[in-house]
């Protein structure tokens, strides 16, 4: 199990980062303009948008000197600023996350894999 963990006075507190990366992809898709996690396939170079299941994918959390590294990995709606959307993603996530785990967050890095047009 890899895992994010902390130390408090009682003991140690270790989070699975699978259970992160849930988190953070339920709060991602649920900013303005993400259409979803893309999963790329190292085998054709594909790119194709995860559902809702196998949401964390697309996110890969690591940890260094204690704190949290998100990468995402995203596919945004058509006609919508890359820009406002990261930056909305990257406050959304943080501020939740920070919250749910407990645990600083000091990078996250967003890559837009794709672009669709919502109906």
């Amino acid at each position: 199990m890899k895992g994010s963990s902390m130390n408090t006075y009682m003991g140690n507190i270790v989070i699975d980062n699978d259970v992160i990366a849930q988190y953070a992809g339920s709060v991602a898709v649920e900013c303005f303009g993400i259409v979803g996690m893309a999963g790329v396939s190292v085998r054709d170079g594909l790119v194709k948008l995860l559902r809702r299941d196998s949401i964390t994918r697309g996110i890969s959390v690591g940890l260094e000197n204690n704190k949290l590294v998100l990468d995402f990995h995203v596919i945004v709606s058509y006609g919508v600023s890359i820009l406002a959307v990261a930056d909305n993603l990257v406050s959304n996530v943080k501020y939740k996350v920070e919250e749910f785990t407990g645990i600083e967050i000091k990078k996250i890095n967003i890559y837009v894999d794709g672009v669709r047009v919502i109906d």
